[in-house]
């Protein structure tokens, strides 16, 4: 069974190119979501991994169980709904960054629930990963979090968590609930910068790590181009970014996750794992989409060595 398991809603994803001569809008067709963006970071980064998902049986369902299949990433654990549609999202980009929208409302992820639980797949894990967004799109898929949570602590498997905060998901007030809970059940989490501020009301990033590790004895706070604030109980320092030439921030942070938690399954202490999956991040920015430009473990040791980091 996979090392690392990542359970969420993939999304076939339609990101924007830049305008052509004609000024006609395009878009590129990829494949999203974040802990299925994560779980592809990882097995690029070396890790054997699988997904806990439903998908449509539809084309996007189709394109996503091809794409692991490509990929390495274990599809034991995902079941199809033939009654709901995989999501789908589309990316737009101008001088104010990226931006979302999103066809997900009954989707088939969205109908997982406590029972869908694949039990035995996650005591056997080393790892589950999840977000907020995996508690967000629905009541049962909240619960069915929370049961994968509970299985994997009542096994000993670390449980890592991202905020991945959606506001048009749920209100601030029961995200924060939520999130919060969960991270309290979690042994890392990846809160980033500007999650936290809303999450917590707080604005620093010191004060915003103390806050999460009075719930969670490993906190990764992502600083976007300022790279990563590593705080455990015992200490913490910010892991510098890396400067590149960005078109796409789409799926940075989950490009981090996935390929932190490759390297901390390998064995790299949380700073060389942080190091590493700054590159990661980095990296994936320089192109279009959030799965197609994660890059592989080679292109980030290359990256890496070239900067002497």
């Amino acid at each position: 069974m996979p090392d690392i398991l990542c359970l969420g809603e993939p999304m076939l994803e339609f990101n924007q190119l830049p305008p052509g001569p004609d000024g006609r809008r395009l878009y590129l067709e990829g494949h999203g979501g974040d802990t299925a963006n994560a779980a592809v970071a990882a097995a690029r980064s070396g890790a054997d991994v699988g997904m806990v998902t439903h998908l449509g049986e539809d084309s996007a369902g189709d394109s996503f169980r091809a794409l692991w299949a490509m990929e390495g990433v274990d599809s034991s654990t995902v079941r199809l709904d033939p009654d709901a549609p995989t999501a789908v999202y589309f990316v737009t980009h101008d001088e104010g960054g990226h931006h979302f929208t999103f066809y997900r409302k009954g989707s088939a992820a969205s109908r997982m629930k406590p029972a869908d639980v694949p039990e035995e797949a996650i005591r056997r894990a080393r790892v589950l990963h999840l977000s907020g967004i995996s508690l967000g799109i629905s009541d049962s898929a909240c619960d069915a979090a929370f049961r994968a949570i509970e299985v994997a602590r009542g096994a000993g498997v670390t449980v890592s968590f991202d905020t991945n905060l959606r506001l048009r998901l749920w209100p601030l007030r029961r995200a924060s609930a939520c999130i919060h809970t969960a991270v309290g059940l979690a042994d890392i989490c990846f809160p980033s910068l500007d999650d936290a501020r809303l999450l917590t009301g707080l604005q620093e990033a010191e004060a915003i790590a103390d806050f999460y590790l009075r719930l969670c004895p490993l906190v990764l706070l992502k600083l976007g181009a300022g790279g990563v604030m590593v705080a455990t109980r015992e200490a913490r320092a910010t892991v510098e970014g890396f400067a590149v030439d960005s078109v796409d921030a789409t799926g940075a942070g989950d490009t981090f996750a996935g390929a932190f938690l490759a390297r901390a399954v390998a064995g790299d202490d949380v700073w060389q794992a942080a190091r590493y999956a700054n590159a990661a991040a980095a990296l994936s920015t320089t192109g279009f989409g959030a799965v197609a430009p994660i890059p592989s473990a080679a292109e980030v040791n290359a990256f890496l060595a070239a900067r002497g980091a």
